[in-house]
């Protein structure tokens, strides 16, 4: 899956689907203006029907290349009301605030409207826009097949299933000059009287095929700028044991996700891995590279429910 159940032996982090960070986009849409997407909670709403109320869910934008959090948004959630209804408040922080993972700065929204039904809540609140709620699952791939030594079954797994999409589109000058960014998301809840990270990622499908289950939670717990000196070795050798890679080549290939930032260059098209859309084929992408080459795709395509407009992501099944 892309990074959907990305707690130990495929499970959510804490048994908890709301804190299931399934899949991270970024892409540039026409007026100089970039969209940031983390989609939560696989298989919604059978895992929670509203966002955790103690969860702090971030994006992440690092201008710089040094693999830290330069311009952070944190998105929280109020409790749900007796009739299920949630409002979002929205903070950017910068500097020392967004490096921390609390949800500080300055506030863009306060108690904006959260969609659990058919049509979505669009918030503007000036040269911003933000959407939070129960939309269909954009991610596309043959889970069956893959499970059966990628014997194809030509079912997509996700074809019927949602998620719970938060949805922001910023001003381009907003992440800085340089049109080079990077993008990951982290989830992060108030447990025991901590804040403790508990979900984290950007590229899709790395903790299934490289992280051995008892380093899930730690992995999810961690910094991006950690991420080349802590999991090198190891994911070396997955590769070259899937792959046949040698030692030389197989770094080169995890360079591309590693650290674990979504690198997007805003002044080319978005796809990935420069950014990636709603649309792009990200398991053909990771089946490619784990095997060597020797398998470069699952036969199955984007969904074709997607909105041309904001929030983008389609209308829930």
């Amino acid at each position: 899956m892309s990074h959907h159940l990305s707690g130990p032996h495929l499970r959510s982090p804490m048994d908890d689907a709301r804190l299931d960070l399934t899949d991270v986009f970024a892409f540039t849409v026409p007026g100089e203006r970039t969209v940031l997407i983390m989609n939560v909670n696989p298989i919604a709403p059978t895992g929670g029907r509203a966002f955790h109320p103690d969860a702090v869910y971030r994006l992440n934008v690092d201008t710089d290349g040094d693999h830290r959090a330069d311009v952070a948004y944190s998105f929280t959630f109020s409790d749900p009301a007796d009739d299920g209804e949630q409002t979002l408040t929205v903070h950017r922080a910068t500097g020392a605030e967004a490096r921390a993972h609390e949800a500080a700065g300055t506030p863009l929204f306060t108690d904006a409207p959260v969609s659990f039904g058919p049509y979505p809540q669009v918030t503007e609140a000036g040269q911003y826009l933000v959407s939070a709620g129960l939309r269909s699952d954009p991610f596309f791939a043959d889970l069956d097949g893959i499970v059966k030594d990628f014997q194809w079954t030509g079912t997509d797994w996700g074809a019927d299933k949602n998620v719970f999409g938060i949805v922001l589109e910023v001003p381009d000058a907003e992440l800085g000059a340089d049109p080079v960014i990077g993008v990951w998301a982290r989830v992060s809840v108030h447990h025991n009287g901590t804040l403790t990270s508990v979900d984290r990622g950007a590229h899709p499908s790395l903790t299934a095929y490289f992280n051995a289950e008892e380093v899930k939670d730690a992995y999810n717990a961690g910094e991006p700028a950690d991420d080349w000196d802590t999991y090198r070795a190891p994911w070396t050798a997955v590769l070259q044991h899937t792959g046949g890679y040698t030692e030389e080549s197989a770094e080169a290939a995890l360079r591309t996700v590693l650290p674990d930032v979504l690198r997007y260059d805003r002044s080319r098209p978005a796809a990935y891995p420069n950014g990636r859309t709603l649309t792009d084929d990200v398991t053909s992408a990771r089946l490619a590279m784990v095997s060597g080459g020797k398998i470069t795709t699952d036969h199955i395509g984007p969904h074709r429910d997607l909105l041309q407009e904001f929030p983008y992501l389609g209308t829930p099944h």
